[in-house]
This record gives structure tokens, C-alpha cells and sequence, in this order.
């Protein structure tokens, strides 16, 4: 499932990442490595407040949506 579909307080791990080399790398630079787990805090239609590696990051639902959680 794409990290974009959780639901507010819902903790779960990454999985898998897709998208562009850059856009993965981008997203690993941020925490979002598989194995983390990743927690959302809060979302508004822009994106989603997450909490990963007890850093709070505001993604939007576009790279929300290549992240793959289980």
C-alpha cells in the first residue's frame, strides 16, 4: 500500500520505494529508507505531516504515492 492512503496515527515500515533514481535518492535522504518506520501525524489536502526517525517532515501526496508501506 502507498504511504499516501494512511490514516492519521497509523504507524508502518517502508517497504519499497519507486519512482527515478533522484527521487529515491531523495526520498532515502530524508529517512525514508526501507525498514523505517514511519508514523503520520497529521494531513490537509496539500500532504501529509510524518513523523520518520523522530524527524517531523511535511511530503506531499505525490511523493507520499512512491513510497510503499506494509
Amino acid at each position: 500500500m502507498a504511504l499516501a492512503f494512511m490514516n492519521i496515527g497509523e504507524r508502518r515500515k517502508v517497504t519499497k520505494l519507486r519512482g527515478k533514481d533522484e527521487v529515491i535518492r531523495h526520498l532515502q535522504d530524508l529517512g525514508f529508507a526501507p525498514g523505517s518506520e514511519v508514523q503520520v501525524l497529521g494531513e490537509n489536502a496539500a500532504g501529509m505531516i510524518l513523523l520518520v526517525k523522530g524527524v517531523r517532515i511535511a511530503l506531499d501526496r505525490g511523493l507520499a504515492s512512491k513510497i510503499m508501506v506494509a
